[in-house]
């Protein structure tokens, strides 16, 4: 390889250290859960998409290994060619009667299924109107598509009908509103009412990722459109945040939408099948989150808790009801210092700034889950207290 390439790319690794964006992975040598092992040191775990606790949960260990039997290690082939089982689509089935949809399709992630979304369902003639904070998987999925394409400010729900008047005048065909269930740097839930009411008037579509709700938010854990009691048309998800939190995604819709996807949506096609262990563990999952009225009401008091006690100490959080909780910092250096003298104290914490989040934005993103303890929760709140107050924090 060329020397000049190496060097360009090495300075821009220096560049990327210097100022403080440097991001390191720490190794973790036991199970997902709220308390886990690091460098031979146990802590607390406070930054996991685990949200019900189901990560470790042995009704899905036992689900997954009972797959492999009869099933197999690995499907070795795409969907259409010869990588479906029959508990695939159970799975999708399983997955649409929960979510009250005709049908689902399965991904390898869902960031390949917001990849493969756009692309095949909206053309030239077409419109997408996207949420300026939706997850990079949605902004990359709208890039590969022709559609026209808009951005509103998030849940600003006066410039998203500005957009949409937009769109029609400009002869848009279809108009699809994209949109983040949750806001995933901030735990901001989006105005899925007023969405779905502006989408009526301009007869647009609304599609909804939910990764940070499906499984605990709403009465019955199926997401914010469950949480705020209104339909969306298309739903995309994973199982591998609060249903298990291995891997998996999935999108929900109308039978045409779905079946049109399994045609062409290119993640979906040239991907090999998920395999029958993480299926297996999803089906399970579901179950659980089915009967788990207990598990959300844990995850929930957890937050309560949680953000009283933050708020009690003197930390400056964002509002809101999510179980993501973030802790403002402002700078990015102050985010990783704050993380690294956290571990010390034995809590398992990430900084999150630019170009996650924009500049002078830098958090630590505190995350709830129904496996923690009170205690740990009380450990965790006293270990905050004294690295906030030796970093001048509070």
């Amino acid at each position: 390889m060329a020397d000049a390439f190496l060097s360009h790319i090495t300075d821009t690794l220096k560049q990327i250290e210097s100022e403080g964006l440097y991001k390191r992975e720490r190794m973790i040598t036991s199970p997902q859960g709220g308390e886990i092992t690091v460098g031979g040191k146990q802590v607390i775990n406070l930054c996991a998409n685990n949200y019900l606790g189901l990560a470790d949960h042995p009704a899905l260990i036992d689900a997954a290994k009972h797959a492999m039997e009869p099933k197999g290690f690995g499907m070795a082939s795409v969907r259409f060619i010869c990588g479906t089982q029959d508990i695939h689509r159970e799975l999708e089935q399983r997955l649409a009667k929960f979510l009250n949809k005709d049908d689902s399709i399965l991904f390898a992630a869902c960031f390949d299924a917001n990849g493969g979304l756009f692309e095949p369902l909206l053309g030239p003639e077409d419109a997408i109107i996207s949420d300026s904070l939706n997850h990079a998987s949605i902004i990359d999925g709208v890039r590969l598509c022709k559609a026209k394409r808009y951005r509103y400010l998030n849940n600003d729900m006066n410039d998203l009908e500005a957009w949409l008047k937009q769109a029609r005048e400009d002869g848009a065909r279809h108009i699809m509103i994209a949109t983040d269930g949750v806001f995933s740097m901030d735990g901001y839930l989006a105005n899925l009412p007023k969405i779905r009411e502006l989408a009526d008037k301009y007869d647009a579509i609304v599609m909804v990722d939910d990764c940070h709700a499906t499984g605990f938010m709403g009465p019955n854990g199926a997401g914010t459109p469950d949480h705020f009691g209104v339909d969306v048309d298309i739903l995309t998800g994973t199982l591998g945040k609060a249903l298990g939190g291995a891997i998996g995604g999935y999108i929900a819709g109308p039978q045409p939408v779905i079946d049109l996807l399994r045609q062409r949506a290119r993640p979906y096609l040239f991907s090999n099948s998920l395999p029958p262990s993480i299926v297996a563990a999803g089906l399970e999952a579901i179950r659980l989150v089915e009967e788990g009225d207990m598990l959300r009401a844990q995850l929930f008091g957890n937050a309560k808790y949680w953000r009283a006690g933050l708020e009690k100490l003197g930390f400056d959080l964002l509002p809101g009801e999510h179980p993501i909780i973030p802790v403002m910092l402002g700078e990015a250096t102050l985010a990783q210092d704050m993380a690294s003298r956290l571990f010390d104290e034995g809590v398992y914490v990430s900084g999150f700034f630019f170009p996650v989040v924009p500049r002078g934005q830098a958090r630590i993103r505190t995350q709830m889950n129904a496996a923690l303890t009170k205690d740990e929760l009380d450990r965790a709140l006293a270990a905050f207290g004294k690295a906030g107050k030796e970093l001048g924090v509070i």
